[in-house]
């Protein structure tokens, strides 16, 4: 839900926007649209991903149906050759650009040791070299406007080791994005470009972090259209006046005299989780491993009890409905490393030794798996802070967390 009205100061105007084809670059398109803009949707998505909702082809359509005129054009940003092929395009029907928004973003939350070069080069090239480039490309034509912007969504740079320390790769390739605003903003302040970030306050429900993190992890979201709002107002300033930024949606939002967000929020009244790299995000983080007075029935307060509750839960119809197996190797007073199959008969689970195979594989500390299980901790921020390792199929380990909230609730 929009809540910032439409001033019309965007009529007329083209957007160059990488990654439209759904998500927070897509919010950003359908609140210009409203105005009357063009719209450029550079995005790889021609055909339906299996898991992920929306092509660029869908996309135009609700741009169009919405007020704006579209242009969708096929681009891997990682090539220069489909990068420049759109911008010409662009020019060629519009006229120009006006704005650009680096939006499109790869991710894995690995630790060093467990990323690939294949996932490094991934990031790098998409996030830091992928808004270099597109940026280079799109400059002439926006040195040519009126009211030149250049945003991505990308985040303030903070260097506290938390937001290195569990996934260094990405968080090298999400600050090349915001390099990127640093050295352009005053490069280009002259010329009366604007460059600046935009990050939001808290996780944004989007279809690629529900398939990422399961529904847990947009429960406590804010909906894409508080980013969208808060882009618009940012891209209808006077570029000269507005540059080098590093700007959070809520902060942006509330200083256009939005004073209730409670709408954008995808479950109202509940806790928002915090977005990486800001400072009350490590606040919130670190509360979830709180120690808790509240006693806890018996049967789950050791990692075995657990286990034997999930065993006696058990049938043939979820191991149809799982078909995976999943590997609980864990350190501390209760270590020990146990094997859930929900692939074969009516599932089994058992101690064996580290080094069996599994579909999945969590690492963790027993005391946080007993927490984890009695709910005084959180999934998500359990992975996010490093205190739940998961290696494999994230899509199954996903699938196992929601099967694990219907156990809990009969116990």
């Amino acid at each position: 839900m929009s809540l910032l009205k439409n001033t019309g100061k965007l009529a007329g105007t083209t957007l160059f926007i990488t990654g439209a084809s759904r998500g927070i670059g897509k919010s950003i398109a359908l609140k210009a649209a409203q105005d009357g803009a063009n719209i450029v949707i550079a995005a790889k998505t021609a055909e339906p991903h299996p898991k992920l909702p929306g092509t660029i082809f869908t996309a135009a359509k609700e741009i169009e149906a919405a007020g704006g005129s579209c242009l969708p054009c096929v681009v891997d940003i990682r090539e220069e050759s489909q990068i420049q092929a759109a911008v010409d395009k662009a020019v060629e029907k519009f006229g120009g650009i006006d704005i650009l928004v680096n939006n499109a973003s790869a991710i894995s939350l690995t630790r060093t040791l467990d990323t690939t070069m294949k996932k490094y080069d991934l990031m790098m090239d998409i996030n830091t070299r992928g808004t270099f480039l597109t940026s280079k490309l799109c400059l002439p034509h926006l040195l040519k406007s009126k009211n030149p912007h250049i945003l991505n969504i990308s985040p303030p740079l903070n260097m506290k080791p938390i937001w290195f320390a569990n996934h260094c790769a990405y968080t090298m390739a999400k600050y090349g994005m915001s390099l990127c605003v640093l050295g352009m903003a005053k490069e280009f302040q002259e010329s009366g470009v604007a460059v600046n970030a935009l990050w939001p306050r808290t996780s944004i429900a989007t279809a690629a972090i529900e398939m990422l993190m399961g529904e847990s992890g947009t429960s406590e979201a804010r909906k894409p259209e508080i980013m969208g709002d808060a882009a618009y107002a940012i891209l209808t300033k006077p570029s000269r006046e507005l540059t080098g930024q590093f700007l959070i949606d809520d902060d942006v939002v509330r200083k256009e005299g939005v004073s209730d967000l409670e709408p954008y929020s995808v479950t109202p009244g509940s806790e928002l989780m915090p977005d990486f790299f800001l400072d009350e995000a490590e606040k919130y983080l670190n509360s979830f491993f709180s120690s808790s007075s509240s006693s806890s029935p018996p049967d789950i307060n050791t990692p075995a009890g657990i286990f034997n509750s999930i065993r006696s839960m058990a049938s043939e119809a979820i191991v149809k409905q799982m078909g995976a197996t999943y590997l609980f190797v864990l350190s501390g007073e209760n270590s020990g490393n146990w094997l859930l199959d929900l692939k074969t008969g009516s599932g089994s689970i058992q101690e064996v030794s580290e080094d069996t195979s599994a579909d999945v594989t969590f690492t963790m500390d027993s005391k946080h798996m007993v927490e984890l299980f009695q709910g005084k901790i959180n999934a998500t921020a359990a992975f996010m802070t490093g205190k739940l390792k998961i290696s494999g199929n994230m899509g199954l380990a996903m699938k196992l967390d929601k099967l694990l909230g219907q156990v809990k609730s009969k116990l």
